[in-house]
């Protein structure tokens, strides 16, 4: 079987339509998608209707569970926040009926477990970032119990891509665009953003899982940035400084909480 995994759209049709185009290339036998449809840019419905027609098999992301109401946007930042209130204004009652029934974990035979943030805890597992040894230890543990007996688990959220391999109580992060998988071993798999890539490659990225010759291949797909970036401008939901690289731009907005912005403008003038 072969599998594309997809995950953290966040309303980015261009990337979406890219990607799914680059999917077509490759005679997948279905799409996982780890969630996050919507949130931050300016095409929920339109991204909601590619992936149904797409009969992806789906899980719900933080994002898509704030949109309809299920969890508070508690821990959000301010730019996603302003996105949840702005998208749940514009999905119908369908889009909406649609998210809100998506599960958070989902299982493809005995092959793979999907989530979107982590597979522990078994509450708010949708918000948990797997981003320290110590986290992903806890979600390899609860996959090596897991009544799928999958050795595999997909997950999201992150938005950046990587292969974690784990084996005799040694875990290791996997190199290169095309990963074997040992038999013996467990592995934590994320395919990045398709739509809000936080690596230097803005590209959009997605993983192909071929269950048969048991390996994972690693694939990028450019797409027009400047004009879904266009769209999240014209509609006010770009975050302060955006242009500008992240150290630069978390300089700028801890100067303007500090002094001001006025005060900012000033001094950067005199």
């Amino acid at each position: 079987m072969k599998l594309a995994i997809v995950s953290d759209i966040h309303a980015n049709l261009e990337a979406l339509r890219a990607v799914s185009a680059e999917i077509s290339a490759h005679a997948v036998d279905r799409i996982v998608c780890l969630g996050d449809i919507v949130g931050y840019n300016t095409d929920p419905a339109e991204c909601i209707a590619v992936i149904r027609q797409l009969d992806a098999i789906c899980i719900a992301g933080n994002h898509d569970r704030a949109v309809t109401g299920q969890i508070t946007t508690d821990g959000f930042s301010h730019t996603a926040a302003r996105a949840v209130a702005w998208t749940r204004a514009r999905l119908d009652t369908g889009d909406l009926d649609y998210l809100r029934r998506l599960p958070l974990t989902a299982t493809v035979a005995d092959h793979l477990v999907a989530v979107h943030g982590a597979l522990h805890p078994e509450t708010g597992c949708e918000s948990v970032r797997l981003e320290t040894d110590e986290l992903r230890r806890q979600s390899f543990a609860a996959l090596a119990h897991h009544p799928s007996r999958a050795r595999i688990c997909a997950f999201g959220h992150t938005h950046r891509l990587g292969i974690f391999e784990f084996e005799d109580g040694a875990m290791r992060q996997c190199s290169g665009d095309q990963v074997p998988l040992r038999a013996d071993a467990y592995y934590l798999i994320n395919p990045g953003s398709v739509g809000q890539p936080r690596t230097a490659d803005r590209r959009a990225s997605f993983l192909i899982l071929d269950t048969t010759r048991r390996v994972v291949t690693v694939h990028r797909v450019s797409y027009d940035a400047a004009a879904a970036l266009a769209k999240t401008r014209r509609a006010g939901l770009m975050p302060a400084f955006s242009f500008l690289p992240r150290p630069l731009r978390n300089s700028l907005r801890w100067a303007v909480r500090a002094v001001g912005l006025s005060e900012l403008v000033q001094r950067i003038a005199r």
